[in-house]
């Protein structure tokens, strides 16, 4: 979840604004970047609790020490709450999972470095406070009511808002972590297609990085809970947007859904007005309840665009949203994934023939059962492994054809291996933890903060 925009105070007095907002994301291909973002919770290495905000072993603790770096303190009310650099931040979800956005890079060599760099520094920090950090997508072991909330005044908010929309939107907050790609779009049908191949395929990259099959120290049923839980979040920002799969989709729809989700706040001279509820469209015209009289800004809009959470999120570029958090080489693979699908034409061309006769109805299906049976779940006489096989095939290709290479000539297809071995297998991360759970583990969660620990 993201830091209030930086975004200038420009009045919005116009829909067509907002259409403009989107566009002005449109880029030629030469300055296709690829942006990476993970989360990861941390724990105390004595007795494996997530750590506060505060104290000596705390979250702001572990912020102030990454600044040694040269990580510039973001503050809310005289705390530190997020870091900048090199056009990369480093923020907190409500509990304080600990996520990198990073930055706007050309290739999956460098996105992989960057990643890795955060890993150590973070490593070094963390080892100094007693800390350790573990990549997953859902809290293996505490409840909700055992996870601690970090002082940002979005979240309040939403804490307060979640529990009137959905059941499981407040374990969405405290008690899941993500890696998430965004990616850029040449012109409108461009970003049209990608959407529609992105929002097919993003089950598939839900059950190769299926990694949540546990909740308050024992299995939950799914194996990828945190997919699960979105389901039950707040319908009138999540899920699979099948408009986006209806004739005339584009810049203007897209808008028209953001219009028509909710607000949680607007954000002015440093406090959050609670708007949670209320509709921009009122808004746009000065009747705001919590704002009577007053117009949204760009970074009002810009704001309200982060609070939308579909499978695929359009900005100004396009968020692929679907994967579990996990380990340093999976975090490498999920951009891998995505950019082969997306960046080379000839590989986009062939995803969308794979997913174009997709039905509404197999959409759906896909969506709902990969979070219980990930590559197991059937589809069209086969399973999903099947087609998880073919689109990375096609990914692989697309690699291959981008031709960037590191210093030791390797293009960037190579991080792909991980998945490769996943579907080679019809294994997931899940399952394997399911499987040492059941046996080494002796029906205890607590070993994976040591075996799987960055």
């Amino acid at each position: 979840m993201s830091s209030p925009s930086h975004v200038a105070e420009t009045p919005i007095t116009d829909r067509n604004e907002l259409v403009a907002t989107l566009a002005s994301g449109e880029k030629p291909k030469a300055q296709w970047r690829i942006g990476t973002e993970h989360e990861k919770f941390g724990f105390q290495l004595d007795d494996l609790r997530p750590p506060t905000f505060d104290g000596a072993r705390g979250i702001e603790a572990l912020l102030t020490g990454l600044t040694r770096f040269g990580w510039a303190p973001v503050q809310e009310n005289g705390r530190t709450i997020a870091l900048l650099r090199d056009n990369a931040s480093v923020t907190l979800e409500p509990a304080g999972q600990l996520e990198l956005s990073g930055a706007a890079l050309e290739s999956i060599h460098q996105t992989c470095v960057e990643t890795g760099t955060h890993l150590n520094e973070v490593a070094q920090v963390a080892a100094e406070l007693g800390l350790g950090f573990l990549g997953m997508g859902f809290q293996p072991k505490w409840t909700r009511g055992e996870m601690p909330w970090m002082p940002k005044g979005r979240y309040r908010i939403m804490r307060d808002y979640m529990p009137k929309v959905g059941s499981l939107g407040l374990d969405m907050m405290t008690r899941t972590c993500t890696v998430q790609v965004n990616l850029d779009y040449a012109t409108e049908a461009d970003m049209v297609k990608k959407f529609r191949v992105s929002l097919a395929l993003q089950p598939i990259a839900t059950a190769l990085f299926a990694d949540s099959p546990f909740t308050e120290g024992r299995p939950n049923g799914y194996l990828s809970y945190r997919s699960h839980i979105w389901t039950d979040t707040d319908a009138d920002r999540t899920g699979m947007l099948d408009f986006v799969f209806e004739e005339g989709f584009g810049y203007e729809r897209y808008v028209d859904y953001l219009l028509d989700v909710p607000m949680y706040f607007s954000y002015r001279d440093g406090v959050y007005h609670d708007a949670s509820g209320q509709s921009f469209r009122d808004f746009m015209v000065g009747k705001l309840p919590v704002l009577p009289g007053q117009l949204p800004t760009l970074r009002d809009w810009s704001d309200h665009m982060t609070t939308a959470f579909p499978e695929v999120r359009l900005k100004k570029y396009l968020e692929m949203r679907g994967a579990d958090g996990g380990p340093w080489a999976r975090l490498c693979a999920l951009p891998a994934f995505w950019v082969g699908l997306l960046y080379d034409d000839a590989a986009l061309d062939a995803a969308w023939d794979l997913v174009r006769d997709f039905s509404l109805v197999e959409r759906h299906a896909l969506r709902d059962g990969v979070p219980k049976h990930a590559l197991n779940l059937p589809f069209r006489g086969g399973t999903v492994r099947d087609l998880a096989g073919e689109a990375l095939k096609i990914a692989v290709a697309g690699l291959q054809r981008r031709a960037a290479r590191n210093a030791d000539g390797q293009d960037e297809s190579h991080f792909l291996d991980v998945l490769q071995e996943i579907v080679a297998s019809g294994i997931t991360p899940a399952e394997r933890k399911l499987a040492l759970y059941h046996g080494e583990w002796n029906q205890s969660v607590d070993p994976v903060f040591k075996q799987f620990a960055y």
